[in-house]
């Protein structure tokens, strides 16, 4: 498998990966809405292959923290896709690291998810609530909203509401 951060030459690879993934066109709409909304950049977009096929996608966008107690940079994940074929083989956590490290190199010092909270423990990933970061919308459970420090110290450092990108910012996308 090869990681690759996917540009517009394959944004059909990204659309068919998010569509196979989740069996419905809710989830392409999103990735494009956010791959084409400003307030979302910078954001970072990475396609595995297997192969010449494009099997898993995630995406990451701008976040910020509102309040918060310290300056840092945020991202949020979402969505992260893997085709049928292909999960529980670990393409989703491969990608969730290649994407973490390219982050973590430019400075993101934050990385939020609204997720399953099992699955996204194994990849790094805390309860964010308790460490006084909050959702743009209150989450249910409360335990799916997840945050991954890509720089020691910064849990407890900081806190604040993170705000999202536009297309990202309405209260039907913040349900688990």
């Amino acid at each position: 498998m090869r990681i690759v951060q996917a540009g517009q030459h394959e944004y059909v690879q990204i659309m068919t990966v998010e569509r196979e993934a989740f069996g419905r066109d809710d989830e392409p709409r999103l990735v494009a809405a956010l791959l084409a909304d400003p307030t979302a950049q910078p954001s970072l977009s990475l396609l595995a292959y297997e192969g010449k096929r494009a099997v898993g996608h995630v995406l990451f966008t701008r976040a910020t923290l509102r309040g918060a107690t310290r300056e840092c940079s945020a991202v949020i994940l979402a969505p992260l896709a893997v085709i049928p074929d292909f999960q529980r083989q670990g393409v989703g956590r491969a990608l969730i690291e290649h994407g973490t490290e390219c982050l973590a190199g430019v400075g993101v010092q934050l990385v939020f998810v609204l997720g399953d909270p099992g699955y996204y423990s194994r990849c790094g990933f805390q309860a964010a609530v308790p460490h006084g970061l909050l959702p743009p919308y209150p989450v249910v459970p409360e335990a799916a909203w997840r945050v991954r420090a890509l720089t020691s110290g910064m849990l407890g450092a900081t806190r604040g509401k993170v705000a999202c990108a536009a297309a990202l910012d309405h209260a039907e996308y913040w349900r688990e």
